[in-house]
């Protein structure tokens, strides 16, 4: 029989009974739409991650202050004084995997623009933190080494702060007063966006280590050359794990630390956090999808169960047909083709619900929602094959009818 013929048919068949036919498609709708709902919202969650790992600059390691104990109570993480500039320096040297150590100090404070005002994070950084960062300046110029090394009062500003500041105005070569210290402001940072817990990362002014030591945090920091923090790079394809090691092991040596005493600094490898970050969003993609394909699953039983209904039906429809010269598999590629068919146009409709249902999503909830096209054809060839799966039964019993007893039933 051709095959257009069949289809022709089958179209007819599925016309007779439209409200049964919409019902047994809205199964299918439903499965895909949920389908495509779910990976959207979990490929959204999934950029979202990948956002913060491009923020944050790729293999990249933390090192800050280990705890200290005072008055018999220990304190937490960062609350000894432990690391310096040189150590930042002698990472680079003696670690050929370290691409760049750059220290820094953190605090905060009012900085004043005219008549605007505005709290916000103070850094005091070397040139190797842009480089560790991956943060360029897209405005301006960085530090000169003269600046570097007599606490010039020069200032590099994030994107957010400009705004505050500034507004549209180029805030390069204006004055500001940061703790009541004049600077001039020399460049302004590319935007980075939200941190992993939500920070604002462009809101921050960048100062010279040098001069946050000894002219805004206070002079003792600045004569023992202290730091807050040294963030590391390592160098692409290189082994974190050991890098880390190498990092640990060259700091408990400078630290003077005997053998079985506890580092005074801890060392955070955000790489690996962000990659467990990365890895759980792709689980949670999979989860909420296999969850959406059980209604898939649902709509395809009924399927099976409506095609055995109209199997039913038309037994001496199908016992004529076999009287008149069909043959069996004519038969079953009737029905195989009215079960894919009511599969592809549920499908296509349920692709439709699920790009509108990602939008709503997108809208109501305020979630970050990622169409895939992969996934559409996902869900629209799963619908396929679940007409062919659950159709396959309904259509072979129809074909093995025999046709006297069909044309005998009443």
């Amino acid at each position: 029989m051709d095959i257009l013929a069949t289809l022709r048919i089958a179209l007819r068949a599925l016309r007779v009974n439209k409200l049964r036919s919409g019902l047994t498609m809205l199964g299918i709708i439903i499965g895909v739409g949920a389908v495509i709902t779910m990976i959207a919202v979990g490929g959204g969650a999934q950029a979202r991650v990948e956002e913060q790992i491009r923020s944050l600059g790729s293999n990249l390691m933390i090192v800050i202050p280990g705890s200290t104990t005072a008055g018999g109570v220990r304190l937490g993480a960062g609350a000894a004084q432990g690391l310096t500039e040189d150590d930042a320096w002698a990472m680079m040297r003696e670690i050929p995997s370290v691409q760049a150590a750059a220290p820094s100090q953190r605090g905060s404070g009012q900085i004043i623009a005219g008549n605007s005002n505005w709290s916000t994070s103070i850094q005091g950084v070397t040139p190797e933190y842009f480089e560790a960062r991956d943060w360029p300046i897209v405005s301006g110029r960085g530090f000169e080494p003269a600046e570097l090394a007599g606490a010039g009062k020069v200032a590099i500003i994030g994107v957010s702060t400009a705004k505050q500041l500034f507004g549209d105005t180029d805030p390069v070569d204006q004055q500001v007063r940061i703790r009541s210290v004049p600077f001039t402001i020399i460049g302004v940072l590319d935007r980075k966006g939200q941190s992993m817990i939500g920070q604002d990362q462009d809101d921050v002014v960048m100062v010279p280590l040098s001069t946050a030591r000894n002219r805004l945090f206070g002079a003792p920091q600045g004569k023992l050359r202290r730091v807050g923090l040294i963030t590391v790079k390592v160098r692409d394809g290189q082994d974190m794990k050991e890098a880390e090691e190498r990092i640990r092991e060259l700091l408990r040596q400078r630290h003077k630390l005997q053998s079985g005493a506890e580092d005074d600094f801890t060392i955070r490898n955000l790489t690996e956090i962000l990659q467990a970050q990365e890895a759980s969003s792709k689980i949670l993609t999979i989860l909420l999808a296999a969850v959406a394909s059980v209604s898939l699953l649902v709509g395809g039983i009924g399927i099976m169960n409506i095609m055995l209904v109209s199997v039913t039906e038309r037994t001496r429809e199908i016992g004529l047909r076999m009287a008149v010269g069909a043959r069996g598999r004519d038969i079953l590629t009737q029905f195989l083709v009215e079960a894919v068919t009511l599969a592809l146009i549920g499908g296509l409709l349920g692709t439709l619900a699920g790009i509108a249902g990602s939008a709503a999503v997108g809208q109501l909830a305020g979630w970050r929602t990622e169409m895939q096209p992969e996934a559409i054809l996902l869900a629209v060839g799963f619908a396929a094959a679940i007409g062919v799966f659950f159709g396959f039964y309904p259509a072979r019993k129809a074909a093995r009818l025999s046709p006297i007893e069909a044309l005998r039933y009443e």
